[in-house]
């Protein structure tokens, strides 16, 4: 498969390369992410861990239109079918809507929401012309309830579940599968240095879990969200 991961190179991206690199069919692989360094190490590290796997990469800034367009169109450049599409670039400002800075709004509407649009645009008419494809739309748990000290981050999540919905009915006739995934708290670097308890929170593996079975499932199947908690509940 042709797989193609923004936010790649740590946190929830991360886990989900690893988990489809990990198998046995060889996936190609176009990778993406903000930090060049960062995303070169772990790509590099990732084609000497799985050397049956193809590891491309490019570092931009999804949340800059011009920026994902051209990731989107250097991915088309390989003319091999996109099999996979995870948008997962995205970011957390806390705070309140009363409070927050001035343009946080903005900032996380650019990042965690334009950033999925801007490169869905470019890549679906080619997966629409295949009749194939599964794209996976890293929502969360604050796309489906308000909490306190969510501001304008929660709001950017509801607005990606908007997204993630309306592409679905969509695309139901063009045979491509789309995906909503609602995590909880799972430990990543965002957590690191927190305080909170790890054990207290689900393992980024356990979503990538998810996200690789749903991707092997029939083509006559579609799971249309996934909604990972702690056990313990929501922090």
């Amino acid at each position: 498969m042709n797989i193609v991961i923004t936010g790649a190179s740590k946190g929830l991206g991360k886990a989900i390369s690893e988990k489809f690199a990990a198998d046995k069919q060889g996936h190609s692989f176009f990778l993406c992410a903000r930090n060049a360094e960062t995303l070169k190490a772990f790509a590099t590290e990732l084609q000497a861990r799985f050397p049956r796997t193809t590891v491309n990469f490019y570092a931009c800034d999804m949340g800059v239109k011009a920026e994902a367009e051209a990731f989107a169109n250097w991915v088309l450049g390989f003319n091999k079918p996109v099999d996979i599409l995870v948008n997962n670039a995205g970011q957390f400002v806390p705070g309140s809507i009363s409070n927050e800075p001035e343009g946080v709004l903005e900032q996380m509407i650019q990042v965690n929401l334009y950033s999925a649009y801007y490169l869905t645009r470019v890549l679906l008419p080619h997966m629409i012309q295949a009749r194939q494809g599964h794209i996976f739309n890293m929502c969360s748990i604050a796309s489906l309830k308000a909490y306190d000290n969510g501001g304008a981050y929660s709001i950017s999540k509801y607005a990606l579940a908007g997204f993630s919905r309306n592409l679905r009915e969509e695309l139901k006739p063009h045979q491509v599968k789309v995906t909503a995934v609602y995590p909880g708290a799972a430990y990543t670097d965002s957590w690191s240095g927190s305080g909170v308890d790890p054990q207290r929170l689900m393992d980024a593996g356990d979503i990538a879990e998810m996200v690789y079975a749903t991707a092997h499932l029939s083509p006559r199947a579609c799971v249309e969200d996934i909604i990972l908690r702690p056990q313990l509940g929501d922090l």
